[in-house]
């Protein structure tokens, strides 16, 4: 059973169904009903045409649920239209689809459940473990989010920095389960980029590979967190690097600077540095100029205060900080940083421990708290 052709038709079938005029909700349902079907029959026999084959028995996996529905009258037309079976059309309504789970009436994380399960495929229990929730409560998210996009028209011009949000929320999610969300962002936006031809689809994708490229060696064996200094850059993944880099200069050179590709060019900056004390620092505060002019973010200029304090020392590191509101997530682990830079060490052990209490997560608190104590010890010698 070829899985991956099953996940790879999944998004043009609902499109097809969509387009013919089948309701979002229905259109989804009778394309599960279909995958369900090919699983049980493909691997005895399968069809010369498997996305004609998922079309026909999607369609009439919807008409049979459209007859016995309180509206009969209504959507009896489409049953009267049915066409003949035959090859699926060539037209590809992917993108379409792309606009609709990212439609701006959802919550971020609605969006991101209907994007895996309409253009990914991946099922309702693959998503609820992926998101450590209940299997039960990722369905109603679903079903929320079905609900509120049926009635909007599948022609409805989108909006791609929408979409590109959606596909980076689902890269940051990580992995966990049996579904790795990293790679599944990367697989669709690697699908969206041979949909549309647009600069920021292409520095988005260019920026998951250079970011993928370090994954094995962002934590320890105990899984302990390993800042980017310290990675092994023999382990880095080379050829998703060069991919990412050669994507991203066929970006640049189209001369329309997006946020996303200037983010992939401060990766590619770092991943180009054979070591961390090779990094153009200089050439990265440049980067992180053009992204603050692009999103205004404070986010980005906490992290061009990083940057500063590498290329000029960490005075003037934290002399860009000190414009920054220290209520910004990881402000005060910066500050330690920049502080232990600049040797005092009294106040850069105090901002890791306080650091470590607004940690978002496990990996990062142990992390903290781990060089809060490195230096207290250190001091009492």
């Amino acid at each position: 059973m070829d899985e991956a052709l099953l996940r790879s038709l999944t998004p043009s079938v609902l499109a097809i169904l969509v387009r013919r005029g089948a309701d979002f909700a229905a259109a989804e349902d009778a394309v599960q009903d279909a995958l369900i079907e090919a699983v049980r029959v493909w691997p005895a026999r399968q069809p010369r045409d498997p996305k004609g084959w998922l079309v026909t028995v999607a369609w009439r996996r919807f008409l049979d649920a459209t007859r016995a529905d309180a509206a009969r009258r209504r959507r009896e037309d489409l049953v009267d239209e049915e066409p003949a079976p035959g090859p699926a059309p060539a037209v590809d309504d992917t993108l379409q689809l792309y606009f609709l789970c990212a439609h701006p009436s959802l919550t971020p994380s609605s969006a991101v459940a209907l994007t895996l399960r309409a253009v990914g495929g991946l099922t309702t229990r693959q998503i609820a473990q992926a998101y450590l929730v209940p299997e039960a409560t990722m369905a109603q998210r679903i079903s929320r989010a079905k609900r509120t996009v049926s009635g909007v028209q599948f022609d409805r011009p989108g909006d791609v920095a929408t979409v590109l949000r959606v596909l980076y929320l689902v890269f940051n999610e990580g992995y966990s389960g049996d579904v790795d969300l990293a790679a599944e962002a990367i697989r669709l936006t690697r699908q969206l980029a041979a949909t549309i031809d647009h600069p920021e689809v292409a520095g988005l994708l260019a920026l998951m590979l250079l970011h993928h490229a370090r994954r094995a060696t962002r934590t320890a064996a105990d899984g302990s967190l390993v800042p980017l200094a310290e990675q092994d850059r023999i382990r880095w993944d080379t050829a998703s690097i060069t991919e990412g880099v050669e994507i991203l200069q066929a970006a640049l050179a189209r001369d329309r600077l997006g946020e996303f590709q200037a983010q992939a060019a401060i990766a590619a900056l770092h991943a180009d540095a054979p070591t961390a004390e090779e990094t153009d620092w200089v050439q990265i505060v440049e980067w992180y100029d053009e992204l603050a002019r692009l999103t205004d973010s404070p986010v980005v200029r906490l992290n061009r205060a990083v940057a500063v304090g590498e290329a000029d020392g960490p005075r003037a590191g934290l002399a860009a900080l000190a414009a920054l509101n220290d209520s910004l997530p990881r402000h005060a682990a910066v500050a330690a940083y920049l502080h232990e830079r600049d040797g005092d060490l009294t106040t850069a052990a105090r901002l890791y421990a306080e650091a470590a209490q607004k940690a978002p997560n496990l990996a990062e608190r142990d992390y903290l708290t781990r060089q809060a104590a490195r230096l207290n010890t250190g001091r009492r010698r």
